[in-house]
């Protein structure tokens, strides 16, 4: 496995699997080589997917680690299946939800670029806002969405904390989700984290008229690892779905960057934001 290797968002959602199943049993990168017969440096590549998991590898952690039978058979599967999606390009991993697993590539990532055109970025969301917006009864949804949040909000703090590049249509500002008050807290909140240093929020002016990807909402994620590619997340009321191909991703990147041309300055779209809460 080599430079050219890149890791499906399935093949990494194997690798936390491995790391977590070490981490519940408090056992080192060291001693779990031990214990497995390889080295320690497979057994990181494997948890961070800068290789892939063989299958025989993990069914070994799996012994080694006493893990429920079931459990890494179910991975197993998981991982044959992996390796055909990487090399044959045919879709998504058997069990695998992207809406389940979108929080985890959100804490991964160094550049978040959301563009959403009905509701504020999930990032951004304060809980009234969602529960409001999801208030019909949805609670997986609403933990997904919360998942998201504090992913991206754990990280906020870092040295080098991931960049958020925002970019949605005016529209977003003007339906008062969950009262007056909480969707003026919710517009406010917007102004405040819009000052982070890491964060760039764009507003698409309704005079506009139509823009690209006009009612198609997305979120690009780029990643420290030359071997983690980009990904696009899009997401419905009731799937989820990453897009891998280069090919397609780099139209997404291309939309995203139209979509900032006609939107206003981030100083200007904070102006918008401000008249738009003061009107409330």
């Amino acid at each position: 496995m080599g430079k050219d290797f890149h890791a499906t968002a399935l093949e990494r959602a194997i690798g936390r699997q491995l790391a977590g199943w070490r981490d519940a049993r408090d056992v080192s990168l060291s001693e779990a080589g031990r214990s497995v017969g390889f080295s320690s440096a497979k057994l990181s590549m494997m948890e961070n997917a800068v290789q892939s998991s063989a299958p025989v590898d993990i069914m070994a952690l799996g012994y080694t680690y006493k893990v429920p039978t079931p459990e890494w058979q179910a991975v197993v599967v998981q991982a044959q299946h992996a390796e055909r999606v990487r090399t044959q390009k045919s879709g998504n991993g058997l069990n695998f939800d992207p809406a389940a697993d979108f929080a985890n590539l959100v804490f991964e990532a160094t550049v978040l670029r959301p563009f959403t055109t009905d509701l504020v970025p999930a990032v951004f969301q304060l809980p009234g806002y969602t529960n409001a917006v999801l208030q019909i009864g949805d609670p997986v949804r609403v933990a997904r969405v919360a998942m998201v949040r504090e992913a991206w909000a754990t990280r906020l703090n870092d040295k080098y904390p991931p960049t958020v590049e925002a970019v949605f249509p005016e529209s977003v500002l003007r339906p008062v989700i969950g009262g007056q008050r909480m969707m003026k807290a919710q517009l406010l909140h917007l102004m405040e984290i819009s000052e982070h240093p890491a964060v760039s929020v764009q507003v698409v002016p309704a005079a506009v008229g139509a823009y690209p990807a006009m009612g198609c909402p997305f979120t690009l994620l780029e990643f420290p690892h030359r071997q983690h590619n980009d990904v696009v997340y899009l997401e419905t009321a009731v799937s989820g779905e990453y897009v891998e191909d280069l090919s397609r991703t780099r139209q997404f990147k291309q939309l995203f960057t139209e979509l900032t041309k006609l939107a206003l300055s981030p100083s200007e779209s904070v102006e918008l934001i401000a008249e738009a809460a003061a009107e409330l």
